[in-house]
């Protein structure tokens, strides 16, 4: 009895050993977990000349924004590309993790649009559609104030405003909006396609996903003057000093990569 206990002790130690070893990576290899658009798509930019470094680069691309962080965590990528710095600040505060930003690569300004109006002027009554990302929130609100769609009460800090009772922080809501923020990101689209009477706020790689072009469908951008959204490449602290990480970093981050980002979209897509 105790030998067949003693067998059994075994094998489920090696079970376990097999569900948290992590996934073996070579060393001439990068494993990137990414959004497939813009991320995965600048990526493949970066291949063939990672191909000359000694790297070949795998992209995993990924439909959501949990799931990079989770792969990373476990040590199936190397590192991610899909996330700005105050997303990946509250997951870490949410989620216990130690992910950390190496670089900067782009921004993705968040456009306003509408299937009603043809221009911010004249939105009265419209229904604001924004995303429930809390990371954004405050972002969102932002945008909002910029625009002149909001004034906050003065002394009122951006970063304070709950968009679930935001009348308690406005000043003046000349346009007499109303706010809906219980919405999927990724479902923002369909909402702007459907929804009458809206103004819908789209980041650009969901908007570029679905056939939107952000210069000539929205009424309006996010300014990208002093913007903290940029999107970022995230590892492991292990991770920070790889030569492959800092190699991937250096190309990321590179005239040529930048350059292809200016050209392919066109202002829709902003290099750090």
């Amino acid at each position: 009895m105790k030998k067949n206990l003693l067998v059994l002790l075994v094998v489920l130690a090696g079970l376990l050993s097999s569900c948290n070893r992590k996934t073996q990576i070579p060393d001439d290899e990068i494993w990137v977990a990414a959004s497939y658009t813009p991320h995965a798509e600048i990526l493949e930019q970066a291949k063939p000349i990672l191909k000359e470094k000694g790297y070949t680069l795998k992209i995993i691309r990924l439909p959501d924004y949990v799931t990079p962080n989770q792969r990373l965590t476990d040590g199936d990528v190397d590192a991610n590309y899909f996330q700005h710095l105050p997303y990946l600040e509250h997951y870490n505060k949410q989620n216990g993790t130690d992910i950390v930003s190496v670089a900067g690569i782009h921004l993705e300004p968040i456009g306003i649009y509408s299937k009603t109006y043809t221009s911010l002027d004249n939105v009265h009554g419209a229904t604001v559609y924004m995303s429930n990302s809390p990371s954004d929130e405050p972002r969102l609100i932002r945008i909002l104030v910029d625009k002149e769609l909001i004034t906050l009460k003065e002394g009122v800090k951006i970063e304070a405003v709950r968009v679930r009772n935001i009348e308690d922080y406005l000043a003046e809501n000349p346009y007499n909006l109303k706010f809906n923020n219980d919405n999927d990101p990724g479902l923002l689209v369909e909402i702007y396609k459907n929804e009458q009477n809206s103004l819908v706020l789209i980041n650009t790689n969901f908007a570029l996903d679905h056939g939107l072009n952000p210069i000539e469908d929205a009424l309006a951008m996010e300014s990208p003057n002093d913007n903290p959204y940029v999107n970022i490449i995230a590892t492991r602290r292990d991770m920070i000093d790889h030569p492959k990480i800092k190699t991937l970093v250096e190309l990321l981050t590179s005239e040529a990569i930048k350059q292809f980002i200016h050209d392919h979209y066109n202002g829709a897509v902003i290099p750090s």
